[in-house]
């Protein structure tokens, strides 16, 4: 039910101070024309009818005279009462003037106090957003309807009698105005002028890359990966698909081994061989070309790679065994430490451990600082040795033997193979379904192979990632390594002939020798670019006489890096990864170096001599051995 109808009526009132003023002119002029008609008929002349007629002159002048006073005194009572007419008028206007003005706020009063009577009560707003069902509330409207000034818009408001919505509180309650046409028009317009200065910019930029050829829009290296192993990447991603790429195109500097596969907008470059550290390398890819042609361009882009850091072992008779994270400069910190660390071995995130203790070999596998240990499973109660790792494969292999060993029972140098992860179990080498004792053997760089040779002297691979069997490679002394990127093993036959083993076709060719030729060498460590060779000088009677560590470069030029006297001994020469720098280590005085009474023997007292091979300059000199850099363990 409404309320609109005991609303008590309200005259018109006005305003403001202009209606003000004309009702109060128009109230004077009225007045005064109602005192006019007054006075007109008060000074109409009567007959006197009970005086006597008077003498017509005297009777004439005398009423002249008194016609004359009778005017002025009547026109100065009819200007005061005109003045106080109109004084009266205004006051009266002004009084009900002010009368109405306080009856208007009255009645305003009044009918807040009935909308506020009425209305619902407000909401408070949660802190989420709320749904509440409602219903309408019949009888109550949800605000008083306002007094408009225009009676069309105040009669609709009366009449609006329309149930509570709650979707429709705010819009009731604050009732937005119209939109301008002329404020849309401008919003439109300024849209369409926004929208078409965006296509102008791409356009721009289309027709500025078809102008400017392709372009580098990313670049992917693992520069820290590069330096550790062989086969990492950069990768070229253009900001358009390129026409064909062909390797000759690709250049590199400083030079390294690569090979090219460029396909849609990318360009990808292999490093065959791992990069040098601390050295900024620069790729450039030049006359590449769109898809679509237009001009040609140079893509080109440098990285720098990080300073290297290796692992060394550091034995203690009188203490703790210690494997040490090392840079060139020979700061290390310790990240694994054990009473009897009989070898280890290192990947580009992990370490393996092999750890002596009473009942027989542990093998770890941990992070490279030392956490997350985790042991692997072994073939049985035994001794671990000769360990070794292949990354690309995600393998650890090892030589086995029973610790419960005898002339008929017990497996004894046994090569096993088993996943880094440790979910598998351990896989033990066959040839011809026998299990086969191994005397020296290697994984083959960047791949999941194992080339042996056994008891019996037979050169054998096999590759633990296929099922394609073993494959003989003949008989064979020894194997002195592996080439990264190439394949190529560098072995001894029988006869003592070195050859360089291709291990893909099995075709063989001989070492070349040095220049100048420095004899044969007990040792050879093949490094990208050249190799490593351990020779040892003899007197005529036989007797070694001193030993060295020569460089021999692809073309056959040597250069010593190392060499000791007969008193001191050469265990072992690697290269790092690259062939940067040279591993040598020695055993000093070896007359009063005693041995320790580990599974692999080595003298208490050892040296790790870091060298750079371009210069010949030794760098630093380290207390320990096994290098990470080093494939195998030193065999003296």
């Amino acid at each position: 039910m409404s309320t609109d109808d005991e609303r008590p009526e309200v005259p018109a009132v006005p305003q403001t101070r202009a209606e003000m003023r004309a009702a109060r002119e128009a109230a004077e002029a009225a007045e005064a024309e109602r005192i006019d008609r007054a006075l007109a008929t008060h000074h109409e002349p009567e007959p006197a009818g009970d005086q006597p007629p008077a003498d017509a002159g005297e009777t004439s002048a005398r009423d002249a005279a008194a016609h004359e006073a009778a005017e002025r005194e009547a026109a100065a009572r009819e200007a005061a009462a005109r003045e106080a007419a109109v004084r009266e008028a205004g006051d009266r206007e002004i009084a009900e003037q002010e009368a109405a003005a306080r009856k208007m706020a009255a009645f305003e009063a009044a009918a807040r106090e009935d909308a506020e009577a009425t209305a619902l009560p407000s909401v408070p707003v949660a802190v989420e957003p709320v749904v509440v069902g409602a219903v309408p509330v019949a009888g109550a409207p949800l605000s008083a309807a306002p007094i408009a000034e225009d009676p069309e818009a105040a009669a609709a408001s009366e009449t609006r009698d329309e149930p509570f919505d709650p979707a429709d509180t705010d819009a009731r309650s604050a009732p937005e105005p119209a939109p301008d046409p002329a404020t849309s028009r401008r919003f439109l317009v300024t849209l369409v002028a926004v929208l078409g200065i965006l296509v102008l910019v791409g356009a721009g930029f289309g027709i500025v890359s078809l102008l400017q050829g392709p372009r580098i829009s990313e670049v992917q290296v693992d520069a820290a990966q590069a330096i550790e192993t062989s086969g990492s990447r950069v990768i070229l991603t253009a900001n358009q698909a390129l026409a064909d790429i062909d390797p000759e195109q690709v250049t590199v500097e400083p030079a390294v081994p690569f090979t090219v596969d460029a396909s849609g907008r990318g360009v990808g470059v292999r490093f065959t061989v791992p990069l040098d550290d601390s050295t900024k390398y620069t790729v450039r890819v030049a006359d590449v070309t769109g898809v679509g042609g237009g001009p040609s361009t140079t893509l080109t882009t440098s990285f720098e790679t990080p300073a290297s850091h290796t692992f060394i072992l550091r034995r203690d008779v009188e203490g703790k065994d210690k494997i040490f994270l090392t840079d060139l400069k020979g700061d290390g910190v310790a990240v694994y430490e054990h009473d009897k660390i009989n070898d280890f071995r290192a990947t580009s995130n992990q370490l393996v451990v092999a750890v002596e203790e009473d009942e027989g070999s542990r093998l770890l596998v941990m992070d490279r600082d030392g956490g997350n240990q985790r042991e692997l499973k072994l073939p049985g109660d035994g001794y671990v040795g000769a360990i070794q790792v292949s990354e690309r494969g995600g393998l650890v292999g090892y030589s086995y033997s029973d610790k419960e060993l005898s002339d008929t029972a017990g497996r004894a140098s046994v090569l096993v193979t088993q996943s880094l992860n440790g979910k598998d179990d351990p896989q033990i080498i066959e040839v011809a379904d026998k299990e086969a004792s191994v005397f020296v053997w290697q994984f083959v760089p960047d791949s999941a192979a194992v080339l042996f040779i056994d008891f019996d002297g037979a050169l054998s691979l096999v590759d633990r990632s296929t099922d394609a069997g073993v494959q003989s490679l003949g008989l064979a002394a020894t194997i002195q390594g592996i080439s990264r990127g190439t394949y190529t093993a560098i072995v001894e036959r029988l006869d003592g002939a070195v050859v360089e083993l291709n291990l893909a076709d099995g075709t063989e060719e001989p070492l070349a020798a040095s220049d100048p030729d420095y004899g044969t060498a007990s040792s050879i460590t093949p490094f990208p670019g050249g190799t490593l060779r351990h020779v040892v000088s003899r007197d005529d009677a036989g007797l070694p006489i001193g030993q060295a560590v020569i460089r021999v470069d692809d073309d056959g030029k040597a250069t010593p890096l190392v060499e000791v006297s007969s008193a001191d001994s050469i265990l072992q020469a690697c290269a790092s990864p690259s062939g940067q720098y040279a591993a040598v280590a020695i055993a000093p005085d070896l007359a009063s170096n005693p041995y320790d009474g580990m599974l692999l023997p080595l003298p208490e007292n050892v040296e790790t001599h870091l060298i750079d091979m371009e210069s010949g300059k030794e760098m630093v000199a380290l207390t320990g051995f096994d290098v990470s850099w080093c494939q195998t363990a030193p065999r003296f």
